[in-house]
């Protein structure tokens, strides 16, 4: 038996920043992490690293990077004000997002950043994702300027590093499987550590391990039928124990629990997230193809928005498809444009001189039913209308259904490129309800349970049928410090 004031479950982003928190105030703190050293970090380790925040212009965007006058003079940095980002949150989750959590999330989520750049995360600007230069201009957009050094996996070293400097102790290969808890107050966690079971005595309990998007039976079970059928994009170990845990003694259950961030990843990926290729599967270029399912038929609007408001939503719309994929076809015109990952190795790519030829070639797709597709969406296409990749240009199509409302372009430059893609789970919505201003968890009578605190995915009742992109390691690192700050103040007010 091991004793500390507050233990956290977890070593994501999330976890990371309960402990740093905590830890901060002066109470001793550990954190148990299911898998090994080379496997830690959770989801995070898998994360692109771009952040969503709250800036008025670029003089916030210098709190957490060096930015020349000259740059900041000659760069279109553009703007994610309170109320873009109420905008864009409240849009894409049809209006159903907790307004709770979500101010919370949105206006401590500058003051979250500085706060994680103080502890020995860096921040760089986003020149590979969210940038182009047009009119010799460096310009942003998608309202994501900024991401992590060296990505997810730069995150959690940092992250990490600063917990060990700062005395948090680590436990790898240490399973938490359940809550030991009284009727009245947690009071510490029950795991596996290397085929014994070891009990963890705490003051206070923060949850930060995931939700079950790596569980194929609670993904059918909350999901629905063929959800075991979509790859895992991240950790392993995310398995909803954290949930299970908490739901076992009475936790509220809380949001959208048949939701899920699921993106267009690779057809012939790993079943589980590889960290050696950890972005080498992305394919989040559609909005510049067509994407044409085993019919041969267009199945959503590519153009609708960024693909920042849409990626997380259209990988669920490839797993309803015949044969649960889909290709993405590109000609010659806009291949520079094209995220970096689509030309990895690991990459199932269909090349071809002429749509004809490429209609041979796309394996398992009706030829003439692509052939027909292709000939009625370029001649939809208002071709008057210039073409900016960089803004919602309203090129689009007309009398084709689904339209296609921005970067419409025809298909009729060779060489010709289709890329192979199923659906990826990234993470799943269904968590537990908190109060908002602590991050402790309330039991289905919406009475706090003493000594219980979660963030990250575990938190419910933020993200519904959609997600914008850049929003979960925000919200990990916004409500990570809420249930931490608040799981310390407890574990002193208990001593």
């Amino acid at each position: 038996m091991k004793t500390f004031d507050v233990v956290v479950v977890g070593k994501g982003n999330a976890a990371n920043c309960a402990a740093l928190a905590a830890r901060d105030t002066g109470v001793s703190v550990a954190m148990l992490e299911a898998a090994a050293p080379d496997e830690s970090g959770g989801n995070s380790r898998f994360a692109g690293g771009v952040m969503r925040f709250v800036y008025d212009n670029v003089n916030d965007l210098r709190k957490l990077i060096d930015i020349t006058d000259e740059e900041a003079r000659t760069t279109d940095w553009e703007s994610n004000t309170r109320d873009q980002f109420y905008d864009d949150l409240y849009r894409v989750t049809n209006f159903r997002t907790d307004p709770e959590l979500s101010e919370a999330l949105i206006t401590q989520s500058l003051d979250a950043m500085v706060w994680l750049r103080s502890q020995g995360v860096r921040f760089v600007p986003n020149y590979r994702a969210q940038s182009a230069v047009v009119n010799g201009q460096r310009r942003f957009f998608g309202r994501m300027p900024l991401e992590i050094s060296g990505g997810g996996p730069g995150l959690v070293q940092a992250a990490t590093e600063t917990a060990v400097k700062k005395g948090v102790e680590i436990f790898y290969e240490t399973r938490a499987v359940s809550l030991i808890y009284d009727g009245l107050r947690v009071t510490g966690v029950r795991a596996q550590h290397k085929g014994q079971l070891v009990e963890f005595k705490a003051k206070s309990v923060v949850l930060a391990c995931g939700g079950f998007e790596a569980n194929p039976e609670w993904r059918t079970r909350y999901l629905g039928p063929g959800w075991e059928l979509a790859k895992v994009r991240g950790s392993r170990f995310n398995m909803g124990d954290g949930l299970k845990m908490a739901l076992d003694i009475g936790a509220h259950p809380y949001g959208n629990w048949s939701g899920r961030h699921a993106v267009s990843w690779e057809r012939h990926a790993p079943d589980v997230g590889n960290l050696n290729l950890p972005h080498s599967s992305y394919r989040h270029s559609y909005p510049l193809s067509i994407m044409i399912n085993a019919d041969g038929k267009r199945f959503v609007d590519e153009g609708i928005e960024f693909y920042n408001y849409t990626y997380a939503k259209y990988g669920a719309e490839v797993l309803r498809q015949p044969q649960q994929f889909a290709y993405q076809v590109f000609d010659a015109k806009v291949r520079p444009l094209l995220r970096p990952e689509y030309g990895d190795k690991a990459v199932t790519r269909v090349v071809a001189n002429s749509i004809e030829e490429l209609a041979s070639k796309l394996e398992g797709v009706n030829a003439n039913g692509f052939l027909r597709t292709v000939k009625e969406y370029n001649a939809s296409i208002k071709k008057e209308v210039p073409f900016d990749h960089s803004v919602k240009d309203g090129r689009c199509t007309e009398g084709v259904d689904p339209p296609k409302s921005n970067w419409a372009n025809t298909l009729d430059t060779p060489p010709f490129e289709a890329y192979l893609v199923t659906c990826g789970i990234t993470f799943t919505f269904g968590g537990l309800r908190i109060n908002h201003e602590t991050g402790q968890v309330m039991n289905v009578h919406r009475h706090p349970i003493p000594g219980l605190y979660t963030a990250g995915e575990m938190v419910g009742g933020l993200f519904y049928f959609n997600y914008p992109a850049g929003t979960g390691l925000v919200s990990g690192t916004v409500f990570g410090r809420i249930a931490g700050l608040g799981a310390a103040a407890a574990a002193k007010a208990a001593a």
